[in-house]
């Protein structure tokens, strides 16, 4: 915080302008959670949610207007309709630091800034060739950063890159980049942090599997935002990912490769995997498998997700069409009633092309889903669709952010 604290003695019962002013800093980073993922819109919920004084409340606001991260309003105003004490509304700041966001997929790359709240502030256009060496893309991916950043003139808190592999930890190893020409244990975070520092940036860099991030960023700001233990699955350019949130954290596991759920065997008989089995969710419910389920050859004109999403969205009526989103929705059910069985998830949410399935025929799927797991009829597992758009990106941000949640001074200072 930065007044000074009153040098008097406090008396018996009385907290005194240095106790109060520790206190404060301590609640600086609750209090900036509090506010980045929504939960507190007003000075008022703000002090309910900390448990401290409103005094205190006040001055913590301040102190994170101070640094730029929050704004807080002049005047108090009330809800139409509100009973209480008109409160002073909370909110992020539209013209704070940012953190640079950068995403590599099988069909290109892309970079975006991203401000507290999860707002995408800037996007660069992105890259339909992704080179076989890492050090080549992801030099690429942080200049594109590095030139949103010149032209928009914001602070850099730091950076956080997704990658469709399995990030093991702590080396940072992209362990099995099968839709990449990547070399398997590419250590993408040390490359990705030599050329964020080489392009002069400040802040950490951070990087970690796609999924994880798209689930940390919906449960923070989209779809997952509420749930205690929550469930992602999805499936973007090709092969299928899973990450689970519990009890408001990510779930990474012992070393950062828990929920491969895309080697679940759900049609025995079916694909070759790249994992040496046959039939798992990973080549049996991507866009590759839609396509193919269709009778539809993939062409290079669009990417492969983009074009199964196009194929249900306008060509539903096709018998084909509709045939392979049943035998999609049939087998996702299938793998999701599994995770249900060993997870016991309060959310599940879908996103990539199973989101798109879903819409398709939302019916169906919670019907396979309840009649292949053991607790499916009685009550169910709500099955949402993600509601971010570009949600890895924006969880790729979150972990260039947490350091400042975790201490905003200490880490703009």
């Amino acid at each position: 915080m930065s007044g000074k604290a009153d040098p008097r003695p406090a008396g018996d019962g009385t907290t005194s302008t240095r106790t109060r002013l520790d206190r404060g800093r301590g609640a600086l980073g609750p209090a900036l959670e509090l506010v980045h993922t929504g939960r507190a819109p007003t000075r008022a919920v703000l002090t309910a949610e900390l448990g401290v004084t409103r005094a205190t409340a006040g001055a913590v606001a301040a102190e994170l207007e101070a640094l730029g991260l929050i704004r807080v309003d002049a005047r108090p105003g009330a809800a139409a309709g509100s009973q209480g004490r008109p409160s002073h509304k909370l909110a992020v700041a539209e013209d704070g630091p940012v953190a640079l966001a950068a995403q590599v997929h099988a069909d290109g790359f892309r970079a975006a800034l991203v401000g507290l709240g999860g707002r995408i502030v800037a996007t660069a256009p992105g890259c339909e060739v992704v080179d076989a060496d890492p050090a080549k893309v992801l030099a690429s991916v942080v200049t594109a950063g590095a030139e949103l950043l010149r032209e928009t003139g914001r602070r850099c808190v730091g950076a956080g890159l997704a990658v469709p592999s399995a990030v093991a930890e702590p080396e940072g190893l992209a362990l099995n980049p099968l839709h990449l020409a990547w070399p398997a244990g590419s250590p993408v975070r040390d490359i990705f942090a030599e050329q964020v520092r080489a392009a002069g940036l400040d802040g950490p860099a951070f990087a970690a599997n796609d999924v994880n991030l798209a689930a940390l960023a919906e449960h923070r700001h989209g779809a997952g935002r509420g749930s205690r233990d929550l469930l992602c699955v999805a499936t973007g350019h090709r092969g299928v990912g899973g990450a689970l949130v519990l009890d408001g954290r990510l779930h990474r596991g012992s070393s950062g490769l828990a929920l491969e759920v895309g080697h679940l065997t759900v049609h025995p008989e079916g694909r070759p995997c790249h994992c040496g089995s046959r039939g798992c969710l990973d080549v049996e419910t991507d866009p590759l498998a839609f396509l193919t389920a269709a009778g539809r050859e993939p062409g290079p004109e669009v990417s492969l997700l983009q074009q199964s999403i196009d194929l249900i969205r306008h060509h539903y009526d096709d018998p084909g069409v509709r045939t392979a989103t049943e035998t999609l929705i049939d087998r996702l059910g299938l793998g999701l009633a599994g995770l249900v069985n060993i997870l016991n998830p309060d959310r599940i949410i879908l996103g990539g092309l199973h989101r798109t399935l879903l819409d398709a025929d939302p019916g169906r799927l919670r019907a396979v889903v309840a009649d292949r797991s053991l607790w499916g009829q009685s009550g169910g597992v709500p099955i949402l669709a993600c509601t971010l758009d570009h949600n890895s990106l924006v969880g790729a941000a979150e972990l260039a952010w947490q350091p400042v949640l975790d201490d905003p001074l200490g880490a703009l200072s």
